[in-house]
């Protein structure tokens, strides 16, 4: 039974819900199971699994797979794609919170006596 005030389409909206099985997300990203297996194999995207022991996808990692994708697309090899696209992800979540340090520094600071 899912928790007090927790509705199962708000799974809909979570980027880290595993609502996809392998095939449909190789569908989506019109590659193929192989594929995914090899970004799970260089530790780019770890599929959670599901009861019977199959694999299941969020939005996120489907995102990060598809960008891997398009390197490996454009003649990168698989390991130098995934490091990229992590390395892309570290970076991004890094300025995120430079962001928000910055933010949080120029908010003004109260007065304190002394």
């Amino acid at each position: 039974m899912p928790p007090a005030g927790h509705r199962p389409v708000d799974n809909l909206d979570d980027d880290d819900y595993p609502a996809y099985t392998m095939g449909r997300a190789a569908e989506m990203l019109s590659t193929t199971p192989a594929f995914l297996r090899a970004l799970g194999d260089h530790r780019l995207i770890t599929p959670l699994r599901s009861e019977g022991g199959h694999r299941r996808y969020s939005r996120y990692q489907l995102r990060i797979a598809a960008r891997a994708r398009e390197l490996v697309d454009q003649g990168t090899p698989i390991e130098a794609a995934c490091r990229i696209v992590i390395l892309e992800d570290q970076l991004e979540e890094a300025q995120r919170i430079n962001e928000q340090l910055r933010a949080r520094d120029s908010e003004p600071q109260p007065k304190t006596s002394a």
